[in-house]
């Protein structure tokens, strides 16, 4: 798989940042297909830094109701990636 899809977008929330600042730790959503070593490989490759372990969990999309009719939210991968001592990703510099 191209290293490029794997990882598809960070996840900024309120729990990412704790866990960005007390544990080194950042949450990214990657493709349903990766496993964690191509996740791995994708992180040291792309962002340049060293990865000590990798989570990764299965989000089942919401029902929602829409009027009479129901539908779904899309499923999707997320991924806990715990960087090397020292090591950081800064998404957004300077904002």
């Amino acid at each position: 798989m191209d290293l490029h899809k794997v990882i598809k977008r960070p996840l900024i929330t309120e729990k990412a940042n704790f866990h960005k600042e007390q544990s080194n730790q950042i949450a990214l959503e990657v493709d349903r297909r990766a496993n964690k070593v191509e996740i791995r490989r994708a992180v040291e490759t792309l962002f340049k830094t060293d990865v000590v372990e990798v989570k990764t969990m299965n989000v089942e999309g919401k029902k929602r109701r829409v009027g009479r009719k129901m539908g779904q939210r899309p499923s999707w991968k997320k991924a806990i990636v715990r960087l090397a001592p020292g090591k950081r990703i800064e998404f957004f510099e300077g904002v």
